[in-house]
């Protein structure tokens, strides 16, 4: 119903944000992430909204980009998540820390969220596991760094990065983790499986 807010920051609370906007305070719930990063107060910021209507309320959620709302939209899809179970799952997880642990099966990490138990966050792996691609976001999207490529030799390099997640994985680390490390090392095409896994884990510890 409301694509965003654009307004003034006035105030900032625990779980939310209000706006002044033409003289009127809008309070929009945000993610705890987005919360610290916010910009100084008497800032204008435009923030990206979804509107959560009931008999009794009419609440907006706030987001930090179309990209980011968008994903809260196929949270909020999975049985069980409403509203805030989807952003108290952004609070915890990046937009793209969560495609990365949805891609490799981590529901540990998701299940960190508060409100979120196992059983939730395994059905936010199943159900969103083939709806959250690489046209949920930019060309360079992080599943990109471990996705599959036609070419041969990208196809190689792709496979270096995901044996050495999966070596990370089988170290004890979670899928979330590991696939963010290698993304931090910024790995080359003429680096070995082995000399990623060890720059992997220099990011880490």
């Amino acid at each position: 119903m409301i694509g965003y807010v654009k307004g003034i920051l006035e105030e900032t609370e625990e779980t939310s944000v209000i706006l002044d906007v033409g003289g009127m305070g809008i309070r929009i719930y945000i993610s705890g992430g987005f919360l610290c990063e916010l910009p100084a107060y008497g800032t204008e910021m435009k923030i990206y909204t979804y509107t959560n209507v009931k008999e009794d309320s009419f609440t907006l959620y706030g987001f930090r980009n179309k990209d980011e709302l968008e994903l809260f939209k196929k949270l909020i899809s999975v049985s069980g998540i409403g509203p805030k179970g989807g952003l108290a799952i952004l609070s915890v997880l990046s937009a793209d820390d969560l495609r990365f642990a949805i891609y490799s099966g981590d529901v540990k990490s998701i299940a960190k969220a508060p409100g979120i138990g196992k059983k939730t966050a395994e059905r936010v792996v199943l159900e969103l596991k083939d709806k959250v691609s690489l046209s949920d976001n930019s060309a360079d999207n992080l599943l990109s760094q471990i996705g599959h490529a036609e070419d041969t030799a990208m196809s190689e390099f792709a496979g270096k990065r995901k044996d050495a997640i999966d070596a990370l994985t089988a170290l004890g680390y979670s899928g979330t983790d590991a696939a963010r490390a290698v993304k931090q090392v910024n790995p080359t095409e003429e680096m070995s499986v082995e000399e990623i896994l060890k720059a992997s884990l220099r990011y880490l510890l």
